[in-house]
């Protein structure tokens, strides 16, 4: 596994939707379909009666992978569809797909370091190259989706056993951070009352973008705003969260910690505020129990 693909969201206003998405600087193609600059169409928008996550994709190299993982599946009696370049599986607590599919690995072009002037170290002269910028904020690719479950340990397994998903770090009893890629976490597991999408995240250059890409956002629109600015610890990236007119919320950020050798990372347990943030403003209540979590639970119970 080297990335996620993409995300497919229901929501139940699917016009009001796409307008943020494409506000948020992704780059619609059509028919609800979002393109991000490096990760090509990464996030599709579909109606649905509540809003909930319907299919997440995640990235392999080759058919030995796609058989691979459906050995996997298999092994542990899970029910999946396999067509040599794809094989899918129902996730067993919230119910969305997961589909494991062959795909291009997403190479980005390096941006230049932004130069930062410090105590006794000056990198640039005249004005900051973030206070001169003028054009939109454009997210390079998805980082990461986190999905509240009201069965953790069933989900993690589902991640980590059946697909191959590996544990960066833990939020105590409460939470897993969990990675198919280089990135720190490319799924962040949530204990939760109620099955549902909590937010997707998508990468910027740096923390000037971060902080401009909220500003835009909230220009005229300032109950979008949910928590920011502030850095992780659990990660360490940079955030700042918005709400869409569904309620799922979602991120830039940047500066994300990278992996790439297992024996140089140790999972940690993290409780209290670290597993959540290192600074910034404290997270706001419906950060952590989203508004609109009872009419969740009403939705899902009439559905079935």
């Amino acid at each position: 596994m080297h990335r996620l693909t993409r995300v497919t969201m229901g929501v139940p206003n699917v016009a009001e939707t796409i307008a943020y998405y494409a506000d948020f600087g992704l780059n619609h193609v059509g028919d609800g379909s979002f393109a991000t600059l490096d990760g090509g169409e990464q996030l599709r928008v579909r109606h649905a009666p509540y809003r909930q996550l319907l299919e997440l994709g995640v990235g392999v190299d080759d058919a030995d992978d796609i058989a691979r993982t459906a050995a996997r599946l298999n092994r542990l009696g899970v029910v999946s569809t396999e067509t040599g370049t794809a094989v899918a599986a129902i996730e067993p607590v919230s119910g969305f797909t997961v589909r494991v599919e062959i795909s291009p690995r997403i190479t980005q072009q390096p941006v230049l370091a932004t130069p930062y002037n410090g105590p006794g170290r000056i990198e640039r002269f005249g004005r900051a190259p973030g206070v001169v910028r003028t054009s939109a904020v454009r997210p390079k690719k998805l980082g990461h989706c986190v999905v509240g479950t009201t069965d953790l340990d069933a989900t993690m397994r589902f991640f980590t056993e059946a697909l191959g998903f590996k544990v960066s770090d833990y939020i105590g009893n409460k939470g897993a951070f969990m990675r198919c890629s280089v990135d720190h976490h490319n799924v962040l597991a949530l204990a939760a009352p109620v099955n549902f999408l909590h937010h997707t995240s998508w990468q910027v250059d740096d923390i000037d973008d971060v902080g401009r890409g909220a500003a835009a956002m909230l220009s005229g629109h300032p109950d979008r705003h949910v928590w920011g600015l502030g850095r992780h610890h659990a990660g360490s990236n940079f955030f700042w969260y918005l709400k869409d007119p569904a309620g799922n919320f979602s991120e830039y950020y940047s500066d994300m910690d990278c992996v790439p050798e297992d024996e140089i990372w140790k999972p940690e347990v993290f409780d209290g505020v670290q597993g959540l943030f290192s600074w910034g403003p404290p997270p706001p209540p419906s950060f952590l129990e989203p508004d609109d979590l009872g009419a969740l639970m009403t939705g899902q119970h009439s559905a079935k």
